[in-house]
């Protein structure tokens, strides 16, 4: 099996993961309406596995916006495929869940599977620009919160991009496994096909189907690690009490519960848990839980149509959120901010949020990193760029090491 055929690894780093290779068939859609050429295609494949991701520029079918800002991937609107093979692997163990098992699979297999693969001490020499100044950075979040006083947003989520050119990957798997390195995260995953590449080390969930109950996992709110315990269990501390924080997690938490309000059958949404502290290998995160179950009939692209982009990289309300976005922000999202995953061949699902992440496009040898915060009445412009370079700072710099 050759590693430059589709390929996704989702790696949940808990010793469980997916790896699916190879392709029975595909859907590749760059113009709308692509929502109902997804439809038809789940429609069409039922009762198999499809993976696939959604970027964030579908918002421009969901809603009546567009994207303009300048874009060094180009990545494809909307990537869905039928793999011939999937491999569940625990605790570096693996059984074929589709397609048999063949001697030519076990290098690809082992590539995410050795110990000194996931171990990689491979440094690599990508140098990273910045796209957006810092003094314009401090600029537009200024500009953001002017919004937020006139009352036309509550909150809204303000991204940069850094960004390498030249950049020749001749070890994809091995940039993978780097990162993921740095991360650890539950939702990290390796995904290619064609020329384009996604490393990705999110931490956070989007949303999850499972015995006919759809669960969203919004992030808001960030505080630092330290190697120092008492430190560390301090920054864990202030951001669990830290007002600001929490107001950007609830404002968030409502937003969802509007969304899912459309698609849930009566009084069954739900918050099950609020501001929670969780921490991973770098950053403690504020995150919450939403839940629901869906009206009969309620399809996946209903579910999508009601919830995307979520509401944890757009703001609230998010329609005008998403508008301030293209307008301040200087770099076109695409993928990062959207969203990776799996629908199993009964109807459940799982699917990620990108961020966290490189995203490399192979022809244009563009290679990119965006992050991004919330923006509210009470930021502080120095604190915000801050906390994204918090987020960011260990995939820029982690990578030479």
């Amino acid at each position: 099996m050759p590693f430059d055929s589709t390929i996704c690894f989702l790696n949940s780093n808990d010793g469980t993961g997916l790896l699916a290779f190879g392709e029975k068939s595909r859907l590749l859609a760059a113009k709308s309406p692509v929502l109902d050429e997804l439809q038809d295609y789940i429609k069409e494949k039922s009762g198999n596995y499809l993976f696939g991701y959604l970027s964030y520029d579908l918002k421009n079918e969901i809603e009546k916006l567009n994207s303009n800002n300048f874009d060094g991937l180009s990545f494809p609107t909307l990537f869905f495929w039928e793999p011939a093979y999937i491999v569940k692997i625990i605790n570096n163990k693996y059984t074929y869940i589709q397609g048999e098992q063949s001697d030519d699979h076990l290098t690809l297999i082992d590539a995410f599977l050795s110990p000194e693969n996931k171990v990689n001490t491979s440094a690599f020499d990508f140098k990273f620009k910045e796209r957006t100044s810092k003094k314009r950075y401090l600029e537009q979040v200024n500009f953001l919160k002017n919004a937020i006083q006139r009352g036309d947003i509550y909150e809204v989520n303000y991204c940069q991009e850094y960004f390498a050119e030249n950049v020749k990957i001749d070890r994809p798997i091995a940039v993978y496994n780097k990162l993921n390195s740095l991360t650890k995260a539950p939702f990290s995953s390796y995904f290619h096909f064609d020329i384009y590449s996604l490393f990705c080390g999110s931490p956070e969930r989007y949303i999850n189907y499972k015995n006919k109950v759809l669960v969203s996992e919004p992030i808001k709110g960030t505080a630092p690690r330290s190697k120092d315990p008492i430190e560390d269990l301090k920054n864990k501390e202030n951001l669990q009490t830290d007002p600001k924080e929490r107001a950007e997690n609830i404002m968030i938490v409502d937003l969802v519960r509007n969304d899912f309000s459309k698609i849930a059958t009566n009084h069954s949404v739900n918050v099950d848990a609020l501001c929670a502290i969780h921490s991973f290998e770098n950053v403690h995160q504020m995150i919450s839980t939403v839940s629901c179950e869906i009206k009969e009939g309620t399809t996946f692209t209903d579910i999508i149509k009601a919830s995307f982009p979520m509401g944890s990289m757009t703001g609230a309300p998010k329609l005008r959120a998403m508008e301030l976005i293209e307008e301040s922000e200087d770099f076109k999202r695409g993928l990062y901010s959207g969203s990776l995953g799996y629908i199993k061949p009964k109807g459940d699902f799982d699917f990620n949020v990108i961020i966290r992440s490189l995203l490399y496009n192979q022809e244009k040898q563009y290679l990119s990193c965006s992050v991004g915060g919330a923006i509210t009445s009470k930021s502080d412009p120095e604190k915000e760029y801050a906390e994204c370079l918090t987020k960011v700072n260990r995939i820029l710099t982690g990578m030479h090491e």
